[in-house]
């Protein structure tokens, strides 16, 4: 703390937010800006190039003035990951070319009015943390998937469970259900398929033990007996616009940055669908899933008889044919979308259910708003949050997949049939609102993630004059 006194000129604290450069990692740590911003905070969040090209800011929210961009490189400035190699060289090649950029900016911001004063990264970009302690500045690792996964990953870096898995015995964690080797973590469950992703999740834990914070987008009750566990964790969830919980954070009413341009259609659509009615579909920004298993979802939604919202990007959606397409959508049952503003959706009362691939954001988002769940999880850490979601805060059912991993149509209809008709579903949706208070109350004055993310605004202070 010796070099921060020398260093900061005035008392405002400022926080440098790095996240790793993705939607699903970029708009959480972009909602806890604000929530930072609310308490007097100045923000500046650090985006690459590519992803200040690409991405569409929602025209109805407006960011105050104490949160700013500043854009670095990559070392893929055109393309982005499209011009990507391999995941290990890009990688490497964001940590050359970043770490730079990163000093350069805390030196630029050095000599104004508002020094830097705590570095908040993704725990994926531990260089981030090597930064700010090389500058003598406060480091606060934010982590954007759920504390049951982060401590999995965690007894996976110290050897506190081997890879590969070789026991067919359910495993037993603190706080958790029994875990198949079907509940775990991709990168766990099968640590071959993915080296480099793998190795990506074992770096967050090299330098944590330097990191002065903990932070965690998830809420106390959620995952109580976890966080108690990891007891340095700080739950500062739901990082869901403030808008749809405590209503305390001015203007801050969506997600504000998008991957693709917002289709519009989609709530005029919704309009139109009684109440409950409606089958949401997404599978968010990064899986791609093969043309057989697209043909069962288009199956099973036609199938069930049910209206349906099926968000499906331009590439995706050339794995359906052509007359299966027509045939899902025929009669105004079902409406595909390019990409749409996924909370208004949500907190839309036509919704009756959320087929989802159990991304942390989408999952965290549903149960902010009291949505049941249908789970058809994918990869990384989705088998996990498919198994909470059915086992432990039970807000949904998991489709069950065949021996060669696809989901069938049958199991599909089944599923949401379960969850829109029968009793079983009426539970779920009780459960799923009970939640949504349980969050509600954790961002409001007095609860533990307000409380928490004081305790941070209070410690940087405390930095600033130490």
């Amino acid at each position: 703390m010796e070099e921060i006194k020398g260093r900061v000129g005035s008392e405002s604290k400022h926080v440098l937010m790095v996240p790793y450069q993705s939607q699903g990692h970029i708009n959480p740590l972009l909602n806890f800006s604000k929530r930072l911003s609310s308490k007097g905070v100045r923000v500046t969040i650090v985006i690459s190039i590519f992803i200040s090209k690409s991405m569409h800011r929602l025209t109805s929210t407006t960011l105050p003035d104490s949160i700013q961009f500043e854009t670095i490189s990559d070392g893929y400035d055109q393309g982005g990951f499209a011009k990507v190699d391999s995941i290990a060289t890009s990688l490497s090649r964001f940590e050359a070319i970043g770490t730079k950029n990163l000093r350069e900016l805390i030196q630029k911001y050095d000599s104004s009015d508002h020094p830097i004063n705590c570095i908040v990264y993704d725990p994926v970009l531990p260089w981030a943390l090597d930064a700010a302690k090389e500058f003598g500045l406060l480091g606060a690792a934010f982590f954007t998937q759920m504390c049951g996964v982060n401590y999995i990953y965690y007894n996976v870096y110290h050897g506190l469970l081997k890879l590969p898995i070789s026991s067919t015995t359910p495993l037993s964690f603190p706080g958790f259900p029994l875990l198949e080797l079907k509940d775990m973590p991709s990168f766990v469950n099968d640590p071959s398929s993915y080296p480099a992703y793998l190795e990506l999740i074992m770096n967050q834990y090299i330098n944590i033990h330097k990191a002065d914070f903990m932070l965690v987008n998830s809420f106390y009750k959620l995952e109580d007996q976890v966080v108690d566990t990891m007891s340095e964790l700080l739950t500062i969830g739901p990082t869901v616009p403030s808008f749809h919980l405590d209503k305390r954070v001015p203007n801050d009413t969506g997600n504000d940055l998008n991957v693709h341009q917002l289709d519009s259609s989609a709530i005029g659509w919704l309009k139109t669908k009684p109440p409950g009615s409606v089958v949401y579909v997404s599978f968010g920004s990064m899986v791609s899933m093969n043309p057989e298993q697209m043909e069962q979802i288009a199956l099973g939604l036609k199938g069930s008889g049910f209206n349906f919202l099926w968000v499906i990007t331009g590439l995706e959606k050339k794995k359906l044919s052509p007359e299966l397409f027509d045939e899902m959508c025929e009669g105004g049952k079902g409406l595909v979308v390019n990409w749409i503003h996924q909370l208004e959706v949500l907190s839309n009362q036509a919704i009756g259910c959320f087929i989802t691939h159990c991304g942390w954001n989408s999952t965290i988002e549903a149960m902010s708003l009291g949505v049941p769940l249908v789970a058809m999880p994918q990869w990384t850490d989705q088998p996990t949050v498919a198994k909470f979601i059915e086992d432990v805060w039970k807000v949904g059912l998991r489709v069950k997949a065949n021996e060669n991993g696809i989901m069938k149509r049958e199991e599909i209809e089944f599923c949401l049939r379960q969850v829109m008709e029968k009793d079983i579903g009426k539970e779920l949706r009780i459960n799923a609102k009970n939640w949504r208070e349980m969050a509600i109350e954790a961002v409001s004055e007095g609860g533990t993630s307000d409380n928490n993310i004081n305790e941070f605004v209070k410690n940087i202070a405390i930095g600033l004059n130490s």
